[in-house]
């Protein structure tokens, strides 16, 4: 069973799939609320804090992206999209709006929950873990707090996927990494052959990086191969 202290609210306009999804999160033992609308959302939240959010994109009304707008505005849940297979220009640009991972419908329960247990794993520390702080150029990143400052400790606020995505990097400094294997590592399973999702990620992380460091070039892209972390990683101080 998992850990019943997890909050799950599913946002989802249809009653089967809005059944079937808290029936496989109640078997496992989270705590689940559900809501068919934005409206049935907001009024959730006033009265509780959810630890993952299962956020279906074509919902009536504010539709999905939006609200996942807004969730990643004013919270830190996680964030797990549910798609239809023709919605990859949404997907994307749920990613962009800063969900951390997505379901293609139709989807099984085993997938289902592998997810959402991957999503509430981030962020927790091993009993007895060493300290994974690592500096690299102007930044310092904790591992295991989940924190990026840059120069003299200004926080760099990333999602959770892009900070995934530099853990990758900072702990595979110089070396080329694939999309395939990124894709993997970030989201424990292998893409779709046309997924660009991680040229997306990559780009977004530039940007930030570049935001506080400018002219820093931190990733290269490596033609026919990958990207790479340009920059020399060690222990923090």
């Amino acid at each position: 069973m998992s850990d019943p202290a997890a909050a799950i609210l599913i946002i989802e306009d249809d009653p089967a799939i809005r059944e079937l999804v808290a029936d496989v999160m109640r078997n496992e033992g989270y705590r689940v609320s559900v809501a068919e609308d934005a409206a049935g959302m907001d009024a959730l939240l006033i009265r509780m804090r959810p630890d993952v959010v299962i956020l279906d994109l074509m919902l009536p009304g504010e539709d999905g992206l939006s609200i996942c707008r807004r969730l990643r505005a004013n919270g830190d849940c996680r964030i797990l999209m549910l798609t239809a297979k023709s919605e990859e220009t949404d997907r994307v640009v749920g990613l962009e709006m800063g969900a951390d991972d997505y379901v293609v419908k139709p989807f099984g329960s085993r997938e289902l929950l592998a997810r959402v247990r991957a999503l509430l794993r981030r962020g927790t520390k091993a009993p007895h873990a060493p300290d994974r702080r690592f500096a690299f150029d102007v930044f310092v990143i904790d591992l295991d707090a989940r924190r990026l400052a840059a120069g003299k400790g200004a926080p760099v606020v990333l999602t959770d996927v892009e900070f995934d995505l530099l853990a990758c990097f900072v702990q595979r400094p110089r070396r080329v990494l694939t999309r395939d294997q990124l894709f993997k590592w970030t989201r424990g399973r292998m893409p779709d052959p046309l997924d660009r999702t991680i040229d997306m990620i990559v780009s977004r992380l530039r940007r930030k990086l570049e935001a506080a460091h400018p002219g820093s070039g931190l990733i290269a892209t490596v033609r026919n191969g990958g990207y790479l972390l340009t920059s020399h990683v060690g222990r923090a101080p």
